[in-house]
């Protein structure tokens, strides 16, 4: 589920291109090492969204053990896609983290997500589908 929300929303793009915040990126959201001529092939795109995925979960597991934070299942599969997008770092000074720190299940995490979708300085109607998907899933 959360490989597809994810490829779903960053698409699949076998050359590198800069994203809406001018980042260097590749296949399904990938942007460590990479720049203006890097390819991949689609097997390359999906390993390379299997471990930046893997990564991402992980940090979002030590961010839980440091803040005595329990999730279910479906609410960390919204937050590592959320996180994909925005960064653990940006999750971790979020108030959406805030309020999920202090109770998980509170409904007001569902507005804190819609207010991530800018890019570039500009409010970006495919962030706004998937802040609503992410919120959805969450709270599923």
């Amino acid at each position: 589920m959360i490989y597809n929300l994810i490829r779903r929303h960053e698409g699949l793009r076998l050359h590198a291109y800069r994203c809406e915040g001018g980042v260097w990126t590749v296949g399904y959201g990938h942007t460590a090492d990479v720049n203006a001529g890097t390819t991949v092939t689609e097997d390359e795109a999906m390993r390379l969204l299997r471990e930046d995925v893997a990564e991402v979960r992980g940090r979002i597991e030590h961010m839980c053990a440091q803040d005595g934070v329990t999730l279910s299942a479906v609410q960390a599969d919204a937050l590592t896609s959320f996180a994909f997008n925005v960064g653990t770092e940006a999750l971790r000074r979020s108030t959406l983290w805030s309020l999920v720190k202090r109770d998980p299940d509170d409904p007001a995490i569902a507005r804190e997500f819609s207010r991530w979708v800018y890019g570039g300085g500009r409010r970006l109607p495919g962030l706004v589908k998937r802040r609503e998907e992410e919120a959805a899933l969450y709270f599923s």
